[in-house]
Parts: structure tokens; C-alpha cells; sequence
């Protein structure tokens, strides 16, 4: 990842007012969930309730939606108007993202009991019905991507980039590539670059399709999304070097999730890389870039700027 080169004094962001902050994340929350709810009541209209019933229940946990958020706080930075219409789209990327949860908590991968702070899918149901459930959720989301894309009215070549730009960052040169990078890393000695490259693919992939594919939404200029992918990037690392630091310094109560998960595992971890100082000056590092990104492609977008600062000073 190189950010775009601009005056170094221009780069860093001033983190905004906590009230603020928290606020964008709360209304942006608040209508991924509303969106949520008529986009499953519609994608999972004619599947199995043996399918559909773990389903919901790994979405109806809740989450900090910010996959979704990014994608519609992007669709307006670049001059989209249907805010309402472009969440029920980036619901598509929740649905994505959960199914990597349901997959990633299996026994046969990290094999954990808690996520976002009640048992796992795979507790519940079985891990059957979650490995089962979590795979139908990929084509479900192919779904709601068209679904929205449908209901922003936009042409078959804007809808085709959508779901290629989802398909992408889902599949083997993306997540799953990153998943498998992950596993093939636990208990041997990783280098930066490595450890860079997983975190990029495992959980960076996604978040730099979010913004682009709100960018797309919007039919933003090409630079745009461009520049849009880069921030994104730069942001996913960051919030995955976050949650390395969390995984060390946080609790189960806090996080949701099962702490201290990543040592028993021997994962590499940029934690274990850099130690918990030098990792948060990376992460605060790549929230800068993701800034630099933005404001060197003209983007004035205050809201993406402190979802990039969130993403790296997170507390949970």
C-alpha cells in the first residue's frame, strides 16, 4: 500500500470530539440495522429456516457495522443522494462479513466460544448448521448487492462492477486468501511484509471494497474511487492492528469476544511483532495515510477522516 505523496503537515487529522464521533457511529448503526432487517426479510424469504435461523441470529448479535457504514458515508462523500437506499446495497457487505465470522469462530479454524459477546454460531446451532448457514450467506449477499444496486437505479455494467468488487474482496485473492495465509502463519516467526500481506487480504480486502463500492454506488470519478480503495486499505490495516493491540490489552466483557485469543493461538499478530507501543504508532500511522489518500484526490469527507482515527484508536 503508498499513499498518495502530500505535505506531511497536511496528513495527520485531528481525532474529533468523542460526542462526535460517537454519534456518526451511532446514526450509522442505526440505519444499517433498520436497512438490515427488510433486506434479510427479503433475501431470506424462500431459504430453510434450518439456514435462516443461524443466520440471524449471528446478525441480530449486533456489531459496530462498520463495513457497511463506510460504504454509505463514501456514497455521499462523493455526492450520492439516496443515503436510505445506498445502506440497504451495503448491507451486502455486512452479510459478507458475518459469514467470515461464523467460518473464522468454526473449531477447524480459531475455535472460539464467544463473539460479539454471546456463544458463537456454532454453539447454538451446531457447526453443521454454521458452517452451512455461513457459506449461504455469500451468494445472499450477491443478492442484496443487486437488490440495492436495483433500487439506486443503477445500470447492469454499475451493478456488474458492484458485485465483481464484492466477489473479489470475498474470495480467493481476498479474505479467504487472507484466512489461509493466517492459518498457514500460526506458530512460526513472520516477517513485516507478511504479516502485511495477511492483514491486507484476511481483513483489509473488505474494508477497501466498502468505501469503493459506495463510491460506485454514487457513479463517483474514477480518481475517486480510486482514491476511495486506498483509503480503505489503509484503514483496514489499521483496524486490524487495533485489534491485534485489543486482543493483548483488552477482556472478554469489553471486547465481545474471547481475549488473549490470538497468543493461545500463536497467530501473528502485529502486537507480537512490534510490541503494543510501536503497533498503535503504526496503526495511528496508516489512519494518517488513509487521510492523505482522501485529501490528495480533493475529497473533502470530515466523517471518512474520523472513521479512519476511529479505526485505529478504537477501545473495543
Amino acid at each position: 500500500m503508498t499513499a498518495p505523496t502530500t505535505d506531511p503537515g497536511l496528513v495527520a487529522a485531528a481525532p474529533p470530539p468523542p460526542a462526535v464521533l460517537e454519534e456518526l457511529l451511532r446514526a450509522g448503526r442505526a440505519r444499517i440495522n433498520a436497512a438490515l432487517g427488510r433486506v434479510l426479510d427479503d433475501v431470506l424469504a424462500q431459504v430453510p429456516d434450518a439456514i435462516a435461523r443461524p443466520v440471524r441470529y449471528a446478525l441480530d448479535a449486533g456489531g459496530k457495522r462498520l463495513r457497511p457504514v463506510l460504504c454509505v458515508v463514501a456514497y455521499e462523500a462523493v455526492g450520492g443522494k439516496e443515503s436510505a437506499r445506498a445502506a440497504e446495497l451495503a448491507c451486502a457487505l455486512e452479510l459478507i462479513h458475518t459469514y467470515s465470522l461464523m467460518h473464522d469462530d468454526l473449531p477447524c479454524m480459531d475455535d472460539d466460544d464467544l463473539r460479539r459477546g454471546r456463544p458463537t454460531t456454532h454453539r447454538v446451532f451446531g457447526v453443521a448448521a454454521a458452517a452451512v448457514s455461513g457459506a449461504a450467506l455469500i451468494p445472499l449477499a450477491a443478492a442484496a448487492a443487486l437488490r440495492g444496486a436495483k433500487a439506486l437505479r443503477l445500470d447492469d455494467a454499475s451493478a456488474s462492477a458492484i458485485v465483481r468488487e464484492l466477489a473479489a474482496a470475498a474470495g480467493g485473492g481476498g479474505m479467504v486468501r487472507g484466512q489461509w495465509l493466517d492459518l498457514q502463519a500460526e506458530g512460526r516467526d513472520v516477517g513485516p511484509d507478511e504479516l502485511e500481506r495477511i492483514h491486507a487480504a484476511k481483513t483489509g480486502a473488505l474494508l477497501a471494497a466498502s468505501p469503493r463500492i459506495g463510491g460506485l454506488a454514487a457513479a463517483g470519478p474514477p480518481a475517486a474511487i480510486e482514491a476511495l480503495g486506498i483509503y480503505g486499505a489503509h484503514l483496514g490495516l489499521a483496524f486490524q492492528i487495533a485489534d491485534d493491540i485489543l486482543d493483548v490489552t483488552g477482556t472478554d466483557e469489553v471486547l465481545g469476544k474471547t481475549a488473549g485469543r490470538d497468543q493461545a493461538l500463536s497467530k501473528a499478530t502485529y502486537a507480537a511483532l512490534l510490541g503494543v507501543d510501536r503497533a498503535r504508532l503504526r496503526a495511528l500511522s496508516e489512519a494518517d495515510s488513509a487521510v492523505a489518500a482522501l485529501r490528495a484526490a480533493g475529497l473533502q469527507a470530515p466523517a471518512l477522516e474520523a472513521l479512519a482515527r476511529y479505526a485505529a484508536e478504537r477501545d473495543r
